[in-house]
């Protein structure tokens, strides 16, 4: 279980006792007992930019401003530097609009809308790609014994997903500590919370980690690069563009963080080897909530 102190690391942590992210439900069990379980709540948010809609994602419910900004920025509809003039969210309504001083690209970008493979509802635009031309991310050094302290604290932390499953986390992490962890349905949504915390705070990607408990696919990997963030990290498993895109930018990609075990497949040149694996426990069969994270 997680410490005191571990809680205290973050900025942000979840919150499994907010109102409205889950609800008990009633079921029946293989032997027919009765049984009430938690169940993650998803909501749809529609987000404006200015008078346009843009897109409609199925989602907890929390950060709601966090998730419009972040969305808007990694799908380059917020360029650097954008004069954003408001952020507005009705919770009635579902909605939130994000206001601008002026005129953006958006209508262009609207026309190479594709669904991609991500769960829930996962959107990226044709011309994503091209916001990664010249991007060169931040040659931070990476330290094995922050990976392992970081799986450690994180996989602790009470979450959403160890309270009621069926949900992603996202961690922002500087070092050896984790400073923001977001969950939703879709891991995109995850990143997209965090990618709109820093916007809105104004943090600097330098010397930052992403963790994700989610696959790590073509859209996280464009996501943590047009974020500026150097290294991206996970539990679980890799796809081929994920890894090729990585290459291509110059991100380090590590997967399959069990226990003492991990796979860097991009950017192991940033990786300083400083701990030793024979000292780090092996993860057991059981971890978490019936197992790993996935």
């Amino acid at each position: 279980m997680a410490t005191r102190d571990d809680l205290e690391d973050y900025l942000i942590a979840p919150d499994p006792g907010r109102a409205r992210l889950t609800r008990a439900v009633s079921g029946f069990d293989q032997d027919g007992a009765a049984q009430e379980i938690s169940v993650v709540e998803e909501r749809p948010l529609t987000i404006f930019l200015n008078a346009q809609e843009i897109v409609t994602a199925m989602t907890i419910g929390d950060y709601p401003e966090y998730l419009a900004l972040g969305f808007l920025r990694n799908q380059g509809m917020l360029a650097d530097g954008e004069n954003i003039i408001g952020v507005e969210y009705d919770d009635d309504l579902e909605v939130v609009i994000v206001r601008t001083a002026s005129k953006t690209t958006f209508e262009e970008k609207l026309k190479k809308k594709t669904r991609t493979s991500g769960c829930a509802v996962g959107t990226v635009f044709g011309d994503m790609m091209e916001g990664l031309e010249g991007l060169e991310l931040p040659a931070d050094e990476v330290r094995t014994s922050w990976l392992y302290a970081l799986a450690s604290k994180i996989n602790r932390t009470p979450s959403l997903y160890l309270e009621a499953g069926a949900i992603h986390g996202t961690v922002l992490c500087e070092g050896d500590r984790p400073l923001v962890y977001m969950e939703d349905v879709g891991r995109h949504n995850a990143v997209d919370k965090i990618a709109g915390w820093m916007l809105s705070e104004g943090v600097s990607a330098q010397g930052k980690i992403l963790y994700t408990t989610g696959r790590l696919t073509s859209e996280m990997v464009i996501k943590t690069a047009m974020m500026g963030i150097p290294v991206l990290a996970s539990r679980s498993g890799f796809t081929a563009w994920g890894v090729e895109i990585a290459r291509e930018v110059g991100l380090t990609l590590i997967g399959r963080m069990r226990g003492k075990r991990f796979i860097c497949l991009s950017g192991e040149d940033r990786l300083l080897r400083d701990a030793d694996p024979a000292q780090i426990a092996d993860e057991g069969r059981k971890h978490g909530r019936k197992g790993a994270m996935t």
